[in-house]
């Protein structure tokens, strides 16, 4: 169904509101992400939802079986944008996270394995606080994510991020189990916009 590596969503969140969540994350909630072969400099992650709810948990599984494997952590519920953003999504949400690239630090090129089948996970990308001198790669092409837009971009394909500028770069990031709901909001996306 799919035939391009990144596309904005017809929705916008504002960015007030979720800075203003943003800062109710306490500096013990960020914790650096584990795939250190991945990057270089400071990449931590906030879970809110998460296994179990567990807010040290900051992994996502695909498949994560019934309904209750992914569960609110109380990060989550102290955030009432964040939490507007997920019920937004009339799919499944699995791992939500904020990921959190300090100044001058990269995420290598990597690929992430979104599964397939029943299996498959679509990962959606909502930057909270960005800065033009970040670029976010996809397939070798730039992605200008905007600050409260909402935006599908397919993982499996190489992707990587440098953060050029003197301030942290926040995205929320969601792992939805795709749907017609889904679908739809990307093929209109698709009629919208021009997919990168």
């Amino acid at each position: 169904m799919k035939n391009f590596s990144a596309l904005p969503l017809p929705v916008s969140f504002p960015a007030d509101r979720l800075q203003a969540d943003l800062s109710l994350v306490e500096p013990a909630e960020w914790i650096r992400h584990y795939r250190s072969d991945h990057y270089v400099g400071d990449w931590a992650v906030a879970s809110l939802r998460s296994v179990g709810g567990h807010p040290a948990v900051i992994y996502a599984t695909p498949a994560g079986g019934n309904a209750d494997f992914y569960q609110d952590t109380p990060l989550l519920q102290r955030c009432a944008c964040f939490q507007e953003v997920i019920a937004w999504f009339q799919c499944p949400v699995n791992a939500a996270r904020l990921m959190r690239l300090a100044p001058g630090a990269r995420i290598l090129e990597h690929t992430d394995d979104m599964a397939t089948g029943s299996d498959e996970e679509w990962r959606i990308h909502l930057p909270v606080q960005t800065h033009p001198l970040v670029e976010f790669w996809v397939a070798g092409q730039v992605v200008p994510m905007g600050v409260g837009e909402v935006w599908y971009a397919d993982f499996n394909l190489p992707h990587r991020v440098d953060n050029f500028s003197d301030q942290d770069r926040v995205h929320l990031v969601l792992d939805c189990t795709p749907n017609d709901w889904l679908s739809n909001q990307l093929e209109q996306a698709r009629q919208l916009f021009n997919p990168i």
